[in-house]
């Protein structure tokens, strides 16, 4: 993780238990393996250069809190991929590390985050070694490329209007009305298009009685009309 402003801690037995915990693919590893490891604190506001293009120094597994893996498209609209949370890794990290290839995302930290670092040869010495951290990996690939795959098909075949009504419940909780606190703009990163689109579909959707806005704030109202929009839609 190179040129980031960190709080490293030398791996110790009692972190090697938590890891354990967390990845259960880790046990097969003997303890005296973990001397090169570290693990690192991070903060939203923690400078790092995990952007497209970089190439990665360490293998990295979230052990608590989380980050958001992204696209920029060339008009410089972003679109979130997925998130990494605790007991999981980045699965275009890895495919970056295995393939010996430039990181086709970037990353950004959304709450204070501890991350296991593995050098990139250990890492790989690792998993020639040792079944269960394949298979860990390959389930990961496996599990997340389908998410997004779900993504990208939501963004290619289906509209706007459906795709933000979709997310406003799937994020709402009962009983309504559920308050969800988001920004226009952050809505429109989550599903790949604009805010002025957010805005200009949300304005509507209030105008309908299925949420009510306010700075910083979407209240779902309705899912009934909400979901009378996803079938419209679709």
């Amino acid at each position: 993780m190179k040129a980031l402003d960190r709080r490293s801690l030398a791996i110790k037995s009692r972190h090697i238990e938590q890891i354990h915990q967390l990845f259960p693919c880790f046990s097969c590893v003997p303890d005296e393996q973990w001397n090169a490891a570290e693990l690192v604190a991070v903060t939203p506001a923690t400078p790092h250069a995990i952007r497209e293009g970089h190439l990665f120094q360490h293998a990295m597994f979230i052990v608590s809190g989380w980050i958001r893996v992204y696209k920029i498209s060339p008009s410089g609209r972003e679109i979130t991929l997925y998130r990494v949370q605790s007991g999981e890794c980045c699965v275009l990290m890895m495919a970056s590390i295995l393939g010996e290839m430039e990181y086709e995302a970037s990353v950004s930290i959304e709450a204070e985050t501890e991350v296991l670092l593995l050098p990139v040869e250990l890492f790989k010495d690792w998993m020639a070694a040792f079944k269960p951290i394949r298979q860990f990996i390959y389930k990961q690939i496996i599990e997340r490329m389908t998410g997004v795959t779900v993504l990208l098909e939501n963004v290619a075949f289906n509209s706007v209007p459906s795709r933000i009504a979709d997310y406003l419940i799937s994020k709402s909780t009962f009983p309504l009305p559920s308050s969800l606190r988001i920004t226009h703009e952050q809505l429109a990163v989550e599903i790949g298009t604009s805010r002025e689109v957010v805005s200009r579909i949300l304005k509507n959707f209030a105008n309908k009685g299925a949420v009510s806005l306010s700075r910083g704030h979407i209240t779902i109202m309705n899912h009934g009309i909400l979901k009378t929009f996803l079938e419209m839609h679709m």
